[in-house]
């Protein structure tokens, strides 16, 4: 049989990259022998390709699920392949007139290097004056969610109590920021005292609390109590469990629940209990609904004006981990922000390649 790589060769000029690859898939937290760095040629793209230099990449904790077999909203992680994820870069080789050299984009090939991207799968960003980071976090996905889960899955209003929790993540640092500009009171939770006084200090929350500092229910009571707020009208549900079943216990009449993630459960190895209240959600007629941003797309044009007015008049501001570095640090940061050590989006810059 022909040598693989030699065809590639003889096809036409290749480009050295590397890659992460899922090698096993993770028993409960995921460790360095799941994955392995892979070093490989990337050959010049073919009718309707580009070929991606990456920027910046990001890590978020939905990925922890695409790396367990269980099937779900989206493709587990095939063993031996790149993992994919989003990633900005700039095109260093078209075969496609509508995204030519120089061009930047945002594409769903991250953790590598170099990508060779279907043109119709990369989405052209302006980078003059943004960073690309920016379109990985309050201008990617990250905001959209934050925005589409606030304003349409849990229709919030001005004036509202809002509860946000893992409110120093990507996702609930920006829905704290939206949730603010529209003029509603609101509590974070988080996972230190440096994150609840980042949410305060920083982000403009009323009120924080690290839900390691006690029982959630008296932590949450407490929060409450200072903000000057009788109960929740919205809560924005980005970690499932306890803090889901101490949300319901004080939601007001009418309340509204947006099920955007349920990080708390992620590495379990065993099955997880749901909320044990749910009978409050009849007497108060509650609303709980789980969205994916991906059926909400519609929303983008709403969302970059809004978003691209709030960052102007600083309502909004990007809140990121940046790690740096290279592709050889995107597992240790994806491990670290699986363990809470990022305040807001966390982003892999590429650009300063290291060897390892």
């Amino acid at each position: 049989m022909r040598d693989v790589r030699q065809w590639r060769k003889d096809r036409g000029t290749v480009t050295s990259s590397r890659q992460w690859q899922l090698v096993r898939r993770p028993v409960g937290e995921p460790t360095d022998d799941d994955v392995a760095l892979v070093p490989v040629d990337v050959p010049d793209p073919g009718p309707g390709e580009v070929l991606v230099r990456n920027a910046v990449m990001s890590v978020e904790p939905y990925m922890r699920g695409r790396m367990s077999e269980a099937r779900s909203y989206v493709e587990p992680y095939a063993l031996g392949e790149p993992m994919s994820g989003h990633a900005v870069g700039e095109v260093i080789a078209s075969a496609d007139p509508v995204l030519p050299e120089g061009s930047w984009v945002r594409h769903e090939l991250g953790w590598r290097e170099v990508a060779l991207v279907k043109a119709a799968e990369a989405e052209p960003v302006d980078v003059r004056g943004f960073d690309p980071a920016l379109h990985l976090g309050v201008l990617g996905q990250t905001g959209l969610t934050a925005y589409a889960g606030l304003l349409r899955i849990a229709s919030l209003k001005p004036g509202e109590t809002v509860f946000v929790s893992a409110a120093a993540g990507a996702v609930g640092a920006t829905a704290v920021q939206i949730a603010k500009a529209k003029g509603c009171t609101v509590i974070g939770s988080a996972g230190s005292a440096e994150k609840v006084a980042f949410l305060t200090r920083e982000l403009g929350a009323d009120a924080a609390f690290d839900y390691h500092d006690g029982a959630v229910r008296d932590l949450l009571a407490a929060a409450l109590e200072r903000a000057g707020a009788a109960g929740i009208d919205v809560y924005f549900d980005n970690v499932g469990g306890e803090q889901l079943e101490c949300a319901i216990r004080c939601m007001r009449e009418e309340g509204r629940i947006a099920l955007c993630g349920a990080i708390s459960t992620y590495n379990a190895t065993e099955p997880v209990p749901g909320p044990r209240n749910l009978l409050l959600m009849i007497w108060r007629r509650l609303r709980m609904e789980g969205f994916l941003v991906t059926r909400h797309l519609d929303l983008r044009p709403d969302f970059e004006r809004d978003m691209a007015g709030w960052l102007c008049s600083g309502a909004i501001r990007s809140v990121e981990t940046t790690v740096r570095g290279g592709i050889t640090q995107a597992w240790p940061a994806f491990l670290d922000m699986l363990g809470g050590g990022n305040v807001g989006k966390t982003v892999v810059s590429l650009t300063d390649r290291t060897e390892g």
